[in-house]
């Protein structure tokens, strides 16, 4: 009994022992030390919450813990939560060394952590030391850019700031690096001054802190206006454009604000073709060729683009032959033919044919045909030639001989000149006619003798009335009897039974004998009648009172006469 109690007292005296130990360890034998109370970090970045732990000698450490000093409470502990799943390493030991590793940090991570730990000693559960007070304070920040103005106009000047919302811990005097459309820009101090803003300084920037190159700040966009620039005109089809395709042409540019209206042009043509950013020609055609352009305009100016040429291929057209010399094509002589056509590209080929000739005459734009003969006369025709096709036209060649061109132009000159004489004879018979138009029986105005303008020849032969009686019964018919009454008097009517009343007063009598027209015959014998003649006698009987001469006269008509004298 005695020796139980012994050893009872014996046992309760180790534990009070312990317990002193205990407390007096907690006095200054068990501890944690934070290197740093306070650690400000990157958002993204990984920070290490360094410490350490002491315990009196003869005791081991059997569990570490880090809890999340936010409820002021041991019921935190971070390896437990899911926000810190795979984001959290105890890199300690359980010696002496505490030090927590939190990765890919993010704002809601900030906060007062603090570590604690148990011992064991000499196999007995002793005590956990909890510190009064203490722990290391997390504050995760974040970079900011910040612009004067996120929009302004080209040429205007604007701020970009990088900055954090307070001051890291291990980097008290950063160095800033810009990155634009997070492609890397430049190492710069912040702020940054860009003093006159251009269409290209448009874009999202972001910085970051020399030596956490990987940590960026959330982008912010800048806002350039500007007036449209590269303005760009495209073709399609890219390639060769023939007569009669489709083509379309299409605007393109930069601007901001973009582009409002479209209006397309045509060089050297004052009116608009087309408004809108697509100018499609769906049948193009050689007129269509040319320099084409748009204009391009926002609310800040109206600006031209640079000219496109279409080029309009098409097969040759309006081809023509011209022959030189361009006159009669003599035999023997030469000949060049030339052949002409509008094409494009330009005529390749001119080939020469002879129709009813299979095979080509000659090559090229000029043939030329010396020496040359009858029986080269006929058609030729020429075939233009390009790669898009070709077409032809035809002459005709007529070749005289040499010796037919002289006669020819020998009768030309004979027939000019008896024209010439013609015309020649008419004007002169017409000019000899005009004075001779007045009445033939005004001739006889001069009383006597004026009878001499109606005969030929007046015989002064006595005739009495038997005389007139001696005409040939057979031939009476073709008898007229004329009787002219010479008379002072102009315009007095003559019957066909008229007197002549010569100036002595005596009647004398004409027989006048008319015969049938015709070729006249040799005289017959002596003292017979030549039939085919024509007589005309005038007898005057001779009157010896008178003192002149009475001549006999024969006068013969050429042609019958009829009516009055």
């Amino acid at each position: 009994m005695v020796g139980n109690a012994k050893m009872a007292l014996r046992t309760a005296g180790s534990v009070i022992v312990v317990f002193i130990l205990s407390v007096s360890g907690g006095l200054g034998q068990f501890n944690v030390t934070y290197t740093k109370t306070s650690i400000f970090a990157l958002k993204g970045s990984s920070v290490d919450l360094p410490c350490s732990y002491t315990y009196p000698s003869g005791y081991t450490v059997g569990t570490t813990q880090w809890h999340y000093w936010k409820y002021r409470q041991y019921n935190n502990e971070i390896k437990h939560r899911s926000e810190y799943s795979g984001r959290v390493e105890y890199r300690g030991n359980k010696i002496n060394d505490c030090t927590l590793r939190i990765r890919n940090l993010r704002e809601c991570d900030s906060g007062e952590y603090r570590f604690r730990y148990e011992t064991i000693a000499h196999d007995t559960w002793s005590y956990i030391w909890r510190p009064a007070s203490g722990g290391v304070t997390l504050s995760v920040t974040d970079l900011k850019v910040w612009l004067t103005s996120t929009m302004v106009t080209e040429g205007s000047p604007v701020t970009l700031t990088c900055r954090t919302i307070s001051p890291l811990s291990d980097n008290t005097n950063p160095t800033y690096i810009w990155y634009k459309n997070r492609q890397y820009l430049q190492y710069n101090s912040s702020p940054w001054y860009i003093y006159s803003v251009s269409s290209d300084d448009a874009g999202s920037y972001s910085c970051a802190v020399k030596g956490h190159e990987d940590l960026h700040s959330p982008e912010v966009t800048l806002t350039v206006r500007y007036k449209p620039k590269n303005i760009l005109v495209s073709i399609s089809p890219s390639g060769e454009i023939v007569e009669g395709s489709s083509v379309t042409l299409t605007c393109s540019s930069d601007a901001n604000p973009p582009v409002q209206t479209y209006t397309w042009y045509k060089r050297n043509v004052t009116t608009p073709k087309a408004p809108g950013q697509i100018y499609n020609i769906s049948y193009i055609r050689l007129e269509d060729s040319g320099e084409y352009y748009c204009e391009a305009g926002n609310k800040y100016e109206l600006i031209n683009s640079s000219s496109v040429f279409v080029n309009v291929q098409y097969r040759p057209k309006n081809t023509s032959v011209s022959v030189n010399p361009s006159g009669e094509i003599v035999e023997h002589s030469s000949v060049n033919l030339t052949c002409n056509s509008d094409a494009n590209p330009p005529v390749q080929k001119y080939t020469w044919f002879k129709k009813t000739v299979i095979s080509p005459k000659a090559f090229g734009q000029i043939y030329s045909i010396t020496n040359i003969r009858s029986e080269d006369s006929g058609e030729y025709y020429c075939e233009a030639q390009n790669e898009k096709g070709a077409s032809n036209s035809t002459v005709r060649l007529i070749i005289v001989s040499g010796k037919q061109t002289s006669s020819i132009k020998i009768a030309v000159g004979i027939t000019v000149v008896a024209l010439v004489l013609i015309l020649l004879f008419t004007f002169l018979w017409f000019r000899k006619r005009a004075p001779k138009s007045t009445d033939t029986r005004d001739t006889a105005e001069d009383g006597q003798g004026g009878s001499s303008h109606l005969y030929d020849t007046i015989s002064g032969m006595a005739m009495t009335p038997n005389a007139v009686q001696t005409v040939d019964t057979d031939e009476e018919e073709n008898i007229h009897y004329d009787s002219v009454h010479f008379s002072p008097f102009r315009n007095q009517e003559v019957s066909m039974y008229s007197t002549v009343q010569l100036p002595n007063k005596e009647i004398q009598y004409t027989v006048v004998k008319f015969k049938h027209l015709g070729v006249a015959p040799q005289p017959a014998a002596h003292g017979a009648e030549d039939p085919s003649a024509i007589y005309s006698t005038i007898n005057k009987p001779r009157t010896w009172a008178h003192e002149g001469k009475f001549l006999c006269s024969h006068t013969v008509f050429p042609r019958p006469l009829t009516g009055s004298l």
